[in-house]
């Protein structure tokens, strides 16, 4: 969630007032970051920052270990004994930048040019000779956060001899010719190599600006002005790309979401947490390989006018690693496209027949500026049309929504329940802000389900965690969504300096749990491809610690003797569809495939074999002939036979079952809200 402050740039103003003092200049800025604007920039992210307030050694470290880790991301370059003499080097860092003194930062990037350079001898000495061959019986560990730094050069060459052979099959898997892919793989180390020598100052000055930012928590960032620039196009959903959010993971460029309408969301091919490893332009461009570009430059890459076509080289790690070419044509994202629709399913259970409607929300958008259309609205329509339709039950699919405009979440909860609070935001003050949907009608008081993933985030957390904690539906997912329940605030600065995005809130829902780090657990939990350690706030460098406030529940939702009340869930009935679900789950085959094919991937702890990952590539390129092309509308034939919307229906159908024929209000929960024991059994039909 993202807000504007305008206390922010006040407090920025002030800030860069002091940065003026101490340029010597009054009459201009800095249009370039230099050494005297570094601690200013540092305290402004503390002045802002809902925890972090001063500069501690522990935050040090962090910053110390992030910049190392921003340097070498894939640690290919640094020995072990560079890392300690960078560490020595920036001892009382805080200090000496304080100070003017940015020397360390200086020394760093001396180290960091030397071995860039010796691995680009090493490489052009390896790829030039003559009896170089191409090894397939060669594993890498690709996944530096499961390697430790080479001791010497010894251990250092071994790494980058693997590297290079994992690179040239990427080459290969293009269908390349070895001579050429050695020559394209030289080409790209002197580039790299070319583009580490000319870094500039002010380059490597927002390196360690993102750096100290990072160490703060995963959403705090600098940005240059560059890379703000690609954060507004894509925060305005306009971006003639592919629709993508990106990020840079250890080298790489990940998928971290597909935005609905995109290209990229429309192939049916890509999926979060795809590495992009090359670009190529048009349908026979040659590709670029990305590995350790700079994600400026790869988004500059992907960006291009409605209409043209690129082409993605894409790695997938799971039970085996698969590599593959995607070709995308670029697009505008429509929100047309992005809206909510409604499905409808019938169910027999036990014998009787209801109808389901599934309505899929993939994110919470609204176009405010145009006046145009909000997904609230739309899904206050759909539900009409459901209750027109005497649906006995709702599904809200929230698995693969990433989040958006926080208020639309709130709109969206108010939907299935009488006016209340909703969601309550504390700043860094302890300023605590309750935003409640003030509208007493209830659009929905049938039987409700909410099915989530890891991947459902921010605004979707609120959603789910305000109808859980109201009592109003059943949660059904992997076992939690995934956990980032912060506010950041994007704060633009003066001249060509970009901006500074710092986490200043924290999310809580009405039962006065934080939705930070651990998500929102489900009631009933069935097996995801997202369930992997990965996709989850937790996995993320320096996440801040989940926190509580005192509930603020509004009592008009507990009002049980009031008309059009929805049947609140009871703890019974949660206990029996949990029982009902376990029991199917374990039967299914689509289950039992996901299940194994996560564990598979756990075990494999981040290691490529290149020989697999040829023979999938091989496999990929013969189905090409047989992809399914989706409709120009972006519609999913095969939506509704995924195994999670499958078992989120037989969840409802069991659930409607509960409520309409064997559990009442009165015997589901007594007047205190506590469940009656009182045993029941669903048999669920097709």
């Amino acid at each position: 969630m993202f807000k504007k402050n305008n206390k922010f740039s006040l407090v920025l103003s002030l800030v860069f007032a002091w940065a003026l003092l101490f340029t010597g200049t009054t009459d201009t800025f800095a249009t370039e970051l230099e050494c005297e604007t570094l601690y200013p920039l540092m305290t402004g992210f503390l002045n802002q920052h809902l925890t972090q307030k001063k500069f501690t050694s522990e935050l040090e470290e962090r910053t110390i270990t992030q910049f190392i880790k921003i340097l070498d991301p894939a640690k290919l370059y640094f020995y072990a004994n560079d890392i300690e003499t960078i560490k020595g080097s920036m001892s009382k860092l805080f200090e000496k930048i304080g100070a003017k003194k940015c020397e360390p930062i200086d020394e760093a990037q001396s180290i960091y040019q030397k071995r860039v350079s010796e691995s680009n001898d090493f490489a052009t000495k390896v790829l030039k000779d003559p009896g170089f061959k191409f090894q397939e019986g060669i594993s890498i560990v690709i996944d530096p956060a499961k390697r430790s730094p080479g001791k010497n050069k010894e251990e250092i060459e071994s790494l980058q001899n693997k590297y290079l052979q994992y690179q040239v099959s990427t080459y290969l898997a293009s269908d390349m010719k070895l001579d050429e892919a050695k020559k394209q793989l030289t080409h790209r180390y002197e580039v790299m190599f070319k583009h580490v020598r000319e870094t500039k100052k002010d380059d490597l000055y927002a390196l360690f600006l993102d750096a100290f930012a990072s160490a703060l928590d995963p959403h705090s960032n600098y940005l240059s002005k560059d890379v703000l620039e690609d954060f507004e196009i894509t925060m305005r959903l306009s971006l003639e790309g592919i629709g993508a959010t990106l990020s840079s993971q250890d080298g790489y460029t990940v998928i971290e979401n597909l935005i609905p309408g995109g290209a990229a969301s429309k192939s049916g091919e890509l999926e979060p947490k795809d590495k992009i490893i090359a670009v190529a332009q048009g349908a026979s461009g040659k590709f670029e390989h990305v590995i350790d570009m700079p994600l400026r430059d790869v988004v500059k890459l992907i960006r291009g006018k409605k209409g043209t076509k690129v082409k993605l080289s894409i790695l997938r790690q799971g039970k085996s690693t698969a590599h593959f070419i995607v070709e995308l044509v670029r697009d505008k994202i429509d929100l047309k496209d992005e809206a909510a629709k409604i499905s409808y399913i019938d169910k027999t259970v036990n014998d009787k027949k209801y109808k389901i409607g599934v309505i899929n929300l993939p994110s919470f958008y609204s176009d405010s500026e145009n006046g145009e259309r909000s997904c609230s609205e739309d899904v206050k329509k759909l539900i009409v049309e459901a209750n027109s339709k005497h649906v006995d039950g709702i599904i809200l699919d929230l698995s693969k929504n990433g989040g958006g405009v926080l208020g639309e979440a709130v709109r969206i909860a108010g939907l299935f329940i009488k006016k209340g609070n909703i969601v309550e935001t504390q700043d860094s003050d302890g300023k605590v802000e309750t935003l409640s949907d003030l509208d007493s009608t209830l659009n929905y008081s049938g039987p409700l389900v909410v099915l989530t993933s890891r991947l459902s985030a921010s605004a979707s957390e609120i959603v789910a965690g305000a109808l859980r904690d109201y009592r109003r539906a059943i949660i059904i997912g992997s076992d939690h969504t995934f956990g980032k329940g912060s506010v950041q605030a994007v704060m633009k600065l003066r001249s060509d300096l970009g901006a500074i995005k710092v986490t200043t809130g924290m999310f809580f829902t009405p039962g006065g749990d934080s939705t930070q780090e651990k998500g929102v657990a489900s009631d009933v939990k069935i097996p995801s491809p997202y369930m992997s350690k990965e996709f989850s706030e937790d996995a993320l460098d320096y996440p801040l610690p989940k926190k509580s406030l005192p509930q603020f529940i509004s009592v008009e939702n507990n009002d049980l003797a009031a008309s059009n009340h929805f049947a609140p869930i009871s703890e019974n009935m949660v206990n029996e569809l949990e029982k009902f679900s376990k029991s199917r789950v374990s039967k299914d085959s689509e289950f039992n495939k996901i299940i194994t094919e996560v564990k598979e991937a756990d075990l494999k702890n981040g290691v490529i074999k290149l020989s697999d990952m040829m023979k999938k590539t091989v496999e990929n390129n013969k189905q090409k002939a047989k992809k399914y092309n989706k409709p120009k509308d972006g519609s999913d034939p095969d939506y509704l036979i995924q195994p999670q919307i499958k078992e989120a229906v037989n969840v409802l159908g069991d659930l409607v079952w509960l409520v309409q024929g064997h559990v009442t209000i009165a015997d589901g929960a007594n007047s205190e809200g506590k469940p009656h024991n009182k045993e029941v059994h669903a048999n669920t039909g097709d």
